[in-house]
């Protein structure tokens, strides 16, 4: 009877070349993470550390004061030069939302659950008309409530949802403002009890 030997592929691989795979591979990994961090946001810290010197520090003077839309695109009172650029959006929060919504249990039984809902309006005040968001606040109020009362809880599930009552909320403002002043509306808070 002839001797049968057992012999795998990667012995015929000679010690040399598995030296010269696990090589290469190491040399690989260490470019994919030196890329990796050159190309995160703190790269500059990378290469300083790297390099073994401090990073470079931006010049930045802080007193402590907000800056607002006059201050942070100057002003043309002649102490400065004008800005051509735009002023920001306004932010107007509104009061907190409280509604009933309904559900339906496992059982199929319709029952009533709370939704609360903390919710702030972005509108550009260049756009004509946007003087009009702030003399219609009860009435968007109204209007998104009477919205949100219509919902059901499997209207809120997901992002999805989330991003149905908000386009749905900016419609309705861009509605009763007449105006396309409204840009976006914030979700803060949703809860749904």
């Amino acid at each position: 009877m002839a001797a049968e030997t057992d012999s795998h592929p990667s012995d015929s691989i000679s010690l040399g070349k598995k030296l010269g795979i696990y090589l290469l591979l190491l040399v690989l990994g260490c470019v994919g993470a030196i890329g990796g961090l050159m190309l995160s946001p703190g790269r500059d810290d990378v290469i300083a550390g790297i390099l073994g010197t401090e990073p470079e520090v931006e010049a930045e003077e802080d007193h402590g004061e907000v800056e607002t839309a006059e201050t942070a695109h100057g002003t043309d009172d002649g102490h400065g030069s004008p800005s051509d650029a735009e002023p920001a959006m306004t932010v107007s929060p509104f009061r907190e939302i409280i509604v009933n919504i309904n559900a339906t249990t496992a059982t199929g039984r319709t029952t009533s659950r709370f939704m609360k809902l903390n919710i702030a309006m972005v509108y550009d005040p260049k756009i004509a008309g946007s003087e009009r968001v702030e003399q219609r606040r009860l009435f968007l109020r109204d209007s998104f409530q009477d919205y949100l009362r219509q919902l059901n809880e499997r209207d809120l599930r997901g992002s999805i949802g989330l991003i149905t009552i908000k386009q749905e909320l900016l419609h309705r403002a861009r509605t009763i403002t007449e105006s396309d002043s409204p840009q976006e509306m914030l979700v803060s808070d949703l809860i749904v009890q």
